[in-house]
């Protein structure tokens, strides 16, 4: 059985970190350091690496290694450190795996496999032997719309009773089966983890635990005040908290819906980041650029 220590350390606001990158795409390790110092500052768990607002599928192992290096460095000792292996293949995670989890990360993080498709038979096989295999506690990442494999309910469920698995990141955005995980019966310590940052308080209010935020790369005060609220037993405030996160989030639908894109530019603009994505193609432009500051500037996040 996992470990209930495991489930229960993922309580609580985790920043999915966004990787700042010069304009040809290589890794500005000192923003890097800004941004997460940033983090390391506020009242959040923890970071989750090299997940998908991390652009983690499109980094080489050696990048993610430097990145959780860099990250440790740069917080204090009591942030967790999540380390996403974003690879398509059982065989190309367990290799990441073995580099990452030799650095001391407190969880490994891994999606379901992609490119093919394959059923839920498979994606549980794959989750077993990553867990058998894994350093730390794995948490699985469900996120269909990137895998194009969901993960069913009944898939979930069943990976909660596999020994070393601590909890689901869901970022499915499917709130009935994430409602029905909450409130159903598991067979063993294990967390619900919210990643979809516009269901964060309905989340919080029928007892999940935990969220990974990548919005909370322009702010993570709403963030960390929800969660203040959450743990009171305020749900006005946890309420408030939503509304904020809902205001902050005219950044994304500013450039057309662009939400990795609209985070990076905000991060640029407050400071703490850079515009440029891998995909160069996937940077906003200046006009963009200037819309997003006009939001920002609009929300009081930045004086013109």
């Amino acid at each position: 059985m996992t470990e209930p220590k495991w489930a229960e350390g993922l309580e609580g606001v985790i920043g999915a970190l966004a990787v700042p990158m010069f304009e040809d795409g290589s890794i500005d390790y000192s923003l890097l350091e800004k941004q997460a110092a940033y983090y390391g500052g506020s009242g959040v768990r923890g970071l989750f690496l090299g997940g998908t607002n991390g652009e983690g599928a499109y980094l080489t192992t050696e990048e993610k290694a430097h990145i959780l290096k860099t990250v440790r460095g740069a917080v204090p000792k009591d942030k967790i450190l999540c380390a996403a292996c974003i690879r398509p293949s059982t065989r190309e995670v367990l290799a990441e795996m073995r580099v990452l989890g030799a650095l001391g990360p407190d969880y490994i993080v891994a999606v379901a496999p992609y490119y093919l498709a394959v059923d839920q038979e498979a994606i549980i096989r794959h989750f077993r032997t990553l867990a058998a295999a894994s350093p730390a506690p794995l948490i699985p990442y469900n996120i269909p719309q990137n895998t194009h494999n969901p993960m069913s309910l009944k898939t979930i469920q069943e990976l909660a009773s596999i020994p070393n698995i601590a909890g689901i990141k869901d970022s499915s955005g499917d709130f009935i089966s994430f409602t029905r995980g909450v409130l159903g019966p598991l067979p063993g310590p294990f967390t619900w983890i919210q990643g979809e940052d516009l269901l964060d308080a309905p989340s919080y209010l029928i007892g999940a635990k935990a969220v990974v935020t990548g919005l909370s790369n322009v702010s993570v005060e709403p963030y960390v005040d929800m969660w203040r609220a959450a743990t009171a037993g305020d749900t006005e405030g946890v309420k408030a908290g939503q509304r904020r996160i809902n205001e902050m989030f005219k950044i994304v639908l500013a450039v057309g819906g662009k939400g990795i894109p609209a985070i990076k530019a905000a991060m640029e603009l407050l400071g703490r980041g850079s515009r440029h994505l891998r995909l160069s193609a996937l940077t906003l432009d200046d006009a963009e650029v200037e819309a997003v500051r006009e939001t920002l500037v609009g929300m009081g996040l930045l004086r013109r």
